[in-house]
């Protein structure tokens, strides 16, 4: 019997800490999957500073995004006025992926510990006139 209560107990600290965690989720703004880079380039010109021999300044930097999706890798150039949004996209990605990572991890943990029926038990039965929800 302690064994349950013990269970039971996991059980409850598990859901909490995936309850918070989905809260993190819904509280995350928009993101974009990538990573940034600075890039430098060379045009070539005749007499352009990018190819001088003793002192040669490539144009640059250029804020790159790189990223693959959906098996396709892509590059974009991000102009300088929006480096700051699509760095805060970028990171929004990263927390996100780190989010699902740890509510895969816990949802495995509970299917460990044995069937979900112990959390419904816990649950309140639905009230006189209600019927409970449709599988």
């Amino acid at each position: 019997m302690i064994s349950d209560m013990k269970k039971a107990s996991t059980i409850q600290q598990i859901d909490k800490k995936i309850l918070q965690l989905k809260r993190q989720l819904m509280a995350l703004g928009p993101m974009h999957p990538g990573s940034l880079s600075k890039q430098y380039s060379v045009c070539g010109r005749a007499g352009c500073k990018c190819i001088d021999p003793k002192h040669p300044q490539p144009h640059g930097p250029y804020t790159k995004l790189t990223f693959a999706h959906r098996g396709r890798f892509i590059c974009r150039f991000v102009r300088a006025e929006s480096v700051e949004e699509v760095t805060a996209m970028v990171q929004n990605y990263k927390t996100f992926r780190w989010i699902i990572d740890q509510l895969v991890d816990l949802a495995i943990q509970r299917a460990q510990l044995g069937p979900l029926c112990l959390a419904r038990m816990a649950a309140k039965p639905p009230s006189k006139g209600q019927e409970p929800p449709q599988k």
